[in-house]
């Protein structure tokens, strides 16, 4: 079988920037380039990940996310080929995806617009667009109804295509954030509510609702995904893997699944089929069915080893689970499971918005969907990394590159010359994104900070020996807080923090903090608030007795660790990134412009500006090589090295 990481590498991509912002210039060959000189390595990230996908006779419409623009990419089962792209202009990526007749309804998020694809002619037109910020789950009635589950706040509209009119039907849940499933029959909308879980049936004449979940339940974070039969509804369930299959004549009559892949969390998508509810795991990737009779549970196997699963679909005897990249096909007749790369048969790759860069001096890391982007300095080359999930953030200790990987807060290690990244440990305690990393030589350990599950408190500090092999998770560490930038030496580490817990929540502190933390005794020492009402301190960097940061609104700061007080603020971009010092100045960025600020007088010029980086959320990244003599950043999707000189 061809590989994902061979696949990624042989498409052609013909997306180059065209141009290079301010700050570009050449230098004679073998004279030290000037500062602020830039070089274009090419697109950053390279992918072709889905999010949804649907039949219409025996062509299967799968959607993109994170492209520029997105597609739907028709895969004809009788060709085993990609025949045909559409283009959907809005939106960073599709999750929503429904069917009405020969029409596909397609549903993009951040902008949130709804397309109507006529496979019939191949063309795509904007119907409708909401305020909400995704639309994650998309269904249609068998009167060709089409309904949409969206956040924030978890809302449903329904989109009526005889009159093109879209009407609000407002919160099942009000208070709740995401409506991440959805499902209709004739007679009800069924909506999946996290991150307190709740299945509400609405009706569709009335508008009135009901809630369908098992009271035992009540206490569970997520309804995640739906199916509907004529006679149940199935829905998946976080944190604990599980599936509720629901009577809809007489909701007390219910069977709950428990997925039973060892560390399985999250039952990310379900289908209710001839009797059984077939489901996919995560982290594992395990592929699953239970009998509606019985509740016996089977495992059918791992198409992809922790592969996100996107849709279940039946379609001519067959199930079909949309993953990135690629489909899985089990026969149930055969019980055989068969794997098929989209990327293989034809699915447009292009330049993803990356989601976080780092050089360990020979090369350059860059964190996407589905693992990295490795360039190697020396010859150009790009290989992909694959892991099956998102480097958040990245560290070179001694030859090793750690690697955060959202989701699951899990920590990996990569060898340059390995082809393959190994898992080390997961943070568990509920946590999901990690920030960032660092590492203090005094103790040896590698630490990194994490953000916990939407709708749960309390960020951690994971700490993993790579001397020792163990891994440990301390929660919460900053209470009701999630640390965000860490820096470490001598035994002590300072924690930048952010006043998000969970998505979805709330912050119940105003203002971020940095603290220090002692490594051997695992305890705080001291905590500060170096500005007020500042959402999150995005980035720090010691140097000497001083430790400097960064905040979210682009303020950088000083803060003198022996007298543990704010020396001096300064105003540098609009927005905080990663901040390196190298030297006596500190190199920062807010996207769109590097900035040098001279630590002396504490003043910032631009040495680029027009970089337009276009980094995944809107959240600007920086990478330093460890020559210092260089940063490596984005512009626009293109991944370009940055000279820098200190001494200048």
């Amino acid at each position: 079988m061809i590989t994902r990481r061979q696949l990624l590498q042989v498409a052609a991509v013909g997306a180059a920037a065209a141009s290079l912002p301010q700050g570009r210039a050449h230098a004679a060959g073998g004279e030290t380039p000037p500062e602020g000189t830039l070089t274009d390595l090419g697109p950053a990230s390279v992918a072709s990940p889905l999010g949804n996908g649907v039949f219409v006779g025996d062509v299967l419409y799968a959607g993109s996310r994170g492209l520029s623009p997105n597609v739907v990419g028709a895969y004809d089962l009788v060709q085993d080929a990609v025949t045909a792209h559409i283009d959907i202009p809005t939106g960073i990526g599709i999750w929503a995806m429904c069917a009405v007749g020969t029409d596909v309804y397609v549903g993009t998020h951040a902008e949130s617009d709804l397309y109507r694809l006529d496979t019939l002619t191949g063309t795509a037109v904007k119907v409708g667009d909401y305020p909400d910020h995704f639309i994650w789950t998309a269904a249609a009635a068998p009167d060709g109804i089409v309904y949409l589950g969206c956040s924030e706040p978890g809302r449903v509209w329904e989109y009526d295509p005889a009159t093109g009119v879209s009407r609000d039907l407002g919160e099942p849940a009000p208070g709740e954030q995401y409506v991440r499933g959805i499902a209709a029959d004739e007679r009800y909308v069924y909506c999946g509510i996290g991150s307190n879980a709740h299945l509400i049936a609405i009706d569709r004449a009335t508008g009135e609702r009901r809630e369908l979940l098992p009271a035992e339940l009540a206490d569970r974070d997520w309804v995640s995904c739906l199916s509907v039969s004529d006679t149940h509804v199935a829905g998946g369930m976080n944190s604990l893997a599980e599936v509720v299959v629901v009577n809809k004549a007489d909701p007390t009559d219910h069977l709950l699944v428990k997925l039973s892949a060892p560390g399985e969390k999250y039952a990310v998508v379900v289908l209710l089929h001839e009797g059984y509810v077939y489901a996919a795991g995560r982290p594992s990737g395990t592929f699953y069915r239970a009998s509606l009779a019985t509740g016996e549970v089977e495992v059918l196997g791992v198409p992809y080893f922790e592969a996100l699963t996107h849709r279940l679909l039946a379609h001519e005897g067959k199930i079909y689970g949309i993953q990135d990249s690629a489909v899985f096909v089990f026969d149930p007749a055969t019980g055989a499971l068969e794997y098929r790369n989209l990327v293989d048969r034809g699915f447009r790759t292009a330049p993803e918005q990356p989601m976080s860069v780092h050089s360990d001096g020979r090369r350059v890391y860059v964190g996407g969907k589905n693992g990295a982007d490795v360039h190697d300095l020396r010859t150009g080359d790009v290989t992909h990394l694959d892991i099956a999930g998102e480097p958040k953030t990245m560290l070179t200790v001694g030859g090793t590159t750690y690697l955060g990987i959202y989701t699951q807060a899990a920590l990996y290690s990569h060898r340059a010359r390995d082809e393959d990244a190994v898992l080390l440990a997961r943070a568990g305690n509920q946590q999901d994104r990690p920030r960032d990393l660092a590492y203090d030589p005094r103790t040896g350990v590698v630490l990194m900070a994490t953000q916990p599950e939407p709708g749960h408190v309390n960020g951690a500090l994971s700490f993993y020996s790579p001397r020792e092999g163990t891994f440990e998770t301390l929660r919460p560490v900053v209470e009701r807080q999630t640390v965000y930038s860490l820096a470490a030496r001598a035994g002590v580490a300072y924690l930048g923090t952010t006043t998000q817990e969970g998505l979805d929540l709330p912050p119940v502190t105003p203002t971020a903090r940095v603290a220090a933390f002692d490594l051997t005794d695992r305890t705080l020492l001291w905590e500060l608030e170096p500005f007020a009402n500042v959402r999150t301190i995005t980035s720090l960097s010691l140097a000497g007795r001083y430790l400097y940061g960064m905040a979210s609104s682009g303020e950088v700061f000083e803060v003198d660790v022996r007298r543990r007080e704010v020396t001096r603020t300064v105003q540098v971009g609009a927005k905080g990134s990663e901040l390196f010092v190298v030297g006596d100045v500190a190199y920062c960025t807010d996207g769109d412009a590097v900035y040098r600020l001279d630590l002396r007088t504490f003043t910032a010029t631009a040495i680029v500006t027009g970089l337009a980086g276009e980094w995944f959320g809107g959240e600007p990244k920086l990478a330093l090589d460890p020559s210092r003599s260089a940063l490596f950043g984005l512009h626009k999707r293109n991944l370009v090295r940055i000279d820098i000189d200190p001494r200048a």
